[in-house]
């Protein structure tokens, strides 16, 4: 297979150059920037490529993996490279906020929108998805390739089994839970915050399950503030359970916390679905070693993420680019990648026997469920605001000061959503 795959552990200041190495090729490449190198991720993006090989020969993908759950190391690499006039030819970017504020504002971005309709595939997409690619002029800036559920709660069955347990519905329940499986000496939930944002992606989940999704958008359409009492009873929520985490939390990653499940070292983790594509990569098998549940009190809502590709201005291979993005477009690009990363289609025509008992569940929920932007990856709101809720969340789970926290985050929306 032809394919390079360019590890980017190198200097800082190698990628802050933007410097790729230089091989010899018999194809044009095709780099694309991405943060995908778990468990399960990596070998979606193969899949993925397979795909993109198949239908361009003509052109070899290399992937700039830049490691780091949520893409924070990879966003600061692509704007230095976009600032330094040194683009990718594709990058992988949050639809919503993100995509916009970082990147469509500043100008980075051409508009796809007549590619998309050239290719006969616009229609093809989720309405509302597309939404959160396209502009107020109306033009889309960047192709969905999937969708994402940050509001899952997902548990090792044989424990909660061994102990007479169910997974909780409400926020109650899942205390009275938490308090079970801590008398028998099992950390009840695993937590994996080395990289900031699992906290704040815990957080989201709280407030969505205090204010209610009506409450909760209108923060993110400009209609309401922070100060609304629901996101108090979030922290009164995530100080509750900062009681029954791992104590190694500051440690791991995410994918470090999905493994004590694993190990039995702890029976419910809150993470989003590309954790389904992770434990099927360590050989775990769906409703037989793991469960799910929606966040207690989130039944009904889909907090939603959206993993897109677009152009930059000046990509150095725009022929290749546009195909790579046909290629995300295509439904055999997505019935290749989703069922493996742990994600549902951006398209509405999927081969749903393709994809597993949680995924096919999660289609179902889509296309029902009311939709809410994602705080941590980048759905809802600026990246700058994501960093400083990211800060706050952090030293609120260190000195657990309810008040202090609920009025800077306050401050944080004034300044960020103004």
């Amino acid at each position: 297979m032809r394919r390079i795959l360019l590890a980017l552990t190198l200097s800082l200041a190698l990628l802050l150059a933007g410097a790729v190495p230089v091989m010899a090729q018999d194809h044009e490449q095709v780099e694309i920037i991405n943060w995908w190198t778990a468990g399960g991720e990596e070998e979606a993006l193969m899949a993925l490529f397979d795909v993109f090989e198949d239908q361009y020969p003509d052109f070899d993908p290399v992937s700039s993996a830049v490691a780091g759950g949520a893409g924070t190391d990879a966003k600061a690499v692509m704007i230095t490279r976009l600032v330094g006039g040194n683009p990718p030819d594709s990058f992988q970017v949050h639809g919503g906020a993100e995509l916009f504020y970082s990147y469509v504002d500043p100008g980075f971005m051409e508009p796809v929108t007549d590619l998309m309709e050239d290719w006969g595939v616009k229609d093809a997409f989720n309405p509302e998805i597309l939404d959160m690619v396209r502009g107020d002029d109306g033009e889309i800036y960047s192709v969905p390739l999937n969708v994402h559920r940050s509001n899952v709660m997902w548990y090792n069955k044989g424990m909660l089994e061994e102990h007479g347990l169910e997974a909780p519905e409400t926020v109650d329940e899942m205390f009275e839970v938490f308090e079970a499986l801590e008398q028998e000496d099992i950390t009840p939930l695993a937590l994996g915050d080395v990289n900031r944002w699992p906290t704040l992606h815990l957080f989201e989940n709280l407030m969505l399950a205090t204010m209610g999704p009506e409450d909760y958008n209108a923060v993110w359409d400009g209609e309401i503030g922070l100060d609304h009492e629901g996101v108090r009873e979030a922290l009164e929520m995530l100080d509750q359970a900062m009681d029954y985490i791992n104590p190694d939390h500051a440690a791991l990653e995410w994918q470090g916390a999905a493994e004590l499940l694993i190990e039995e070292e702890a029976a419910f983790t809150v993470m989003g679905d590309w954790a389904e594509g992770f434990f099927r990569a360590q050989d775990w098998e769906p409703a037989e070693d793991y469960g799910w549940t929606t966040v207690p009190e989130t039944e009904g809502n889909y907090m939603v993420i959206t993993d897109t590709f677009g152009l930059p201005e000046g990509a150095p291979n725009p022929e290749g680019a546009e195909a790579w993005m046909r290629t995300v477009a295509s439904q055999e690009g997505q019935d290749a990648f989703n069922p493996v990363k742990g994600s549902i289609p951006a398209r509405m025509d999927a081969e749903e026997d393709r994809y597993s008992l949680y995924l096919q569940e999660a289609m179902e929920d889509f296309e029902s469920d009311t939709l809410s932007p994602s705080i941590a990856h980048g759905s809802a709101a600026p990246e700058d605001m994501v960093a400083d809720m990211e800060d706050i969340l952090n030293e609120f789970v260190a000195d657990r000061d309810i008040d202090h926290t609920f009025n800077r985050l306050q401050q944080s929306a004034m300044e960020h959503l103004q």
